[in-house]
């Protein structure tokens, strides 16, 4: 049976981009971002909202040839990956090895990770806020980053309480703090 896992970077207050909906301030490192690639290595689908979509999305076809080896590395895992898109709003997908799904369906989600040999990653504040709502969000990734941005998207959603067992930590060198927890039955 596969994992959900929900990875993020996170400001030190708890948010995924500012409130102007920034979040140049979490761009990793090469340290960070090596570190992240083997973490993503062995997820076989990602789930998305169609924010995090379109933002991921650039990783299908980005030009790559000046970028850092860390960068190429990280388009490969990706690319090899399936996605499933949670949209209401969107008439099409760009990318390869992705499908489209109208509505977040917590069943179907729960069936796919019994099914799935390998772990999956879900990506965007407000599906993963649904996922966790339903208990199927099995660990949490955090890339605590050394910035308190005030506001914003958070990474976690409000009335949702949890019991975690922390499983790994790491510190970076640039500040970062990762700690990976799991959800405790």
């Amino acid at each position: 049976m596969a994992k959900l896992i929900y990875a993020g970077i996170m400001s030190l207050d708890g948010y995924t981009a500012d409130a102007e909906g920034k979040f140049d301030w979490s761009m990793p490192d090469e340290e960070v971002h090596a570190f992240v690639n083997d973490l993503e290595r062995p997820i076989g689908t990602y789930l998305y909202g169609r924010r995090m979509y379109e933002v991921m999305s650039a990783w299908e076809d980005m030009s790559l040839s000046e970028e850092p080896p860390v960068m190429r590395d990280y388009a490969e895992i990706w690319r090899a990956a399936d996605k499933i898109v949670y949209s209401t709003s969107l008439e099409s997908l760009s990318t390869a090895k992705t499908r489209l799904e109208r509505e977040f369906d917590a069943g179907a989600i729960r069936a796919l990770k019994e099914s799935s040999e390998q772990d999956m990653s879900i990506g965007g504040t407000v599906l993963a806020a649904q996922a966790i709502k339903a208990g199927l969000v099995d660990e949490f990734c955090l890339f605590l980053t050394p910035v308190v941005v005030g506001g914003g998207k958070q990474f976690l959603p409000d009335g949702v309480g949890l019991a975690l067992e922390l499983l790994d930590e790491r510190r970076f060198g640039n500040g970062v703090v990762y700690l990976r927890y799991a959800k405790r039955s």
